[in-house]
């Protein structure tokens, strides 16, 4: 029941997008407000009301979930990386997206109906802080890498790429609320009413959108797609479940962690993609097959959780 209601709802959306891609009910060539709105907008409003309305002690004790996050995420980001460019051939901004792709879990849209029906009371803020990690370091790692790829003769420093990739709402916005959290201030619940009206619009926005694109590309099982697919589904959580068994994280914490880093590859990279004018294609079939994975994958991660 709980892969039924954390998946299916994926696929609706994605579904939705897509057909409404084909028919040319909406344009899938010209999709730049629906890009705004998820990255600059709906998802850093939800990250900031989720993290901001949290206990203190709750965000402080979910500080090892963030530090097991962010290793699995960079050793993974940095393997796929690197494979991209030795083994592929990608360029390098196609390879920076793949790796975010891959590295960067759906919890945005997968994690929260988990959440709420496999890790109780403290699921939402553990899918918050899981965005939150990825948000402020693979992303605007990867829209510095672009920066410095695409800027030519008159490319950035490195430094400069990276305090211009910080600016960006998605990042700010967790920051703020974890800040907003830990300095203890008062969040009211008409404050989190009202802004959660467009954060609760992120998942659904973020599927329908990348349905959309998927529309318009070949969903071509390449070999770099189906190696791509597999260390997103199946090495990822493996190395998560080492992890948190290497550092003896209580089990509660190292449910929440194991099964976050175990959803499938993320739309991020496919967003990032849209807004930087690089080709979505590897990165859309990514997230449609690891999906598919996810099926049988979350299945099983599921049922070893009691274990860990």
């Amino acid at each position: 029941m709980e892969i039924a209601e954390g998946l299916l709802p994926v696929f609706f959306a994605l579904a939705v997008g897509y057909a409404a891609g084909k028919s040319r009910l909406i344009s899938n060539t010209h999709v730049d407000g629906f890009n705004t709105l998820v990255m600059s907008i709906a998802l850093p409003i939800a990250l900031f009301t989720i993290l901001a309305g949290s206990k203190r002690a709750d965000v402080i004790e979910h500080g090892a979930v963030a530090g097991v996050v962010l290793l699995v995420m960079v050793v993974t980001y940095v393997g796929v990386f690197v494979l991209q460019r030795r083994i592929f051939k990608q360029a390098t901004s196609a390879a920076a997206i793949q790796a975010l792709t891959v590295a960067f879990p759906n919890t945005a849209a997968v994690g929260l109906p988990l959440a709420d029906s496999v890790l109780g009371s403290t699921g939402q803020l553990a899918v918050a802080v899981s965005l939150a990690v990825g948000t402020i370091t693979v992303s605007p790692a990867t829209i510095a890498i672009i920066g410095r790829a695409s800027g030519g003769a008159h490319r950035p420093s490195i430094l400069r790429a990276i305090l211009r990739a910080l600016r960006s709402p998605v990042v700010i916005a967790p920051i703020a609320g974890i800040a907003w959290s830990l300095f203890g201030l008062p969040f009211p619940g008409l404050a989190s009413s009202t802004l959660s009206e467009i954060g609760m619009l992120t998942a659904g926005l973020a599927l329908f959108l990348t349905g959309l694109v998927l529309s318009s590309q070949k969903l071509k099982l390449t070999p770099n797609v189906a190696v791509s697919t597999i260390i997103g589904g199946v090495i990822r959580p493996l190395l998560a479940i080492a992890v948190v068994k290497l550092v003896g994280m209580p089990s509660t914490m190292a449910a929440e962690t194991v099964l976050l880093l175990a959803v499938p590859s993320g739309f991020f990279g496919v967003l990032l993609a849209l807004r930087s004018r690089i080709d979505p294609g590897l990165a859309g079939a990514t997230l449609f097959y690891s999906t598919l994975l996810s099926i049988v994958t979350l299945s099983i991660v599921i049922l070893l959780l009691p274990a860990l």
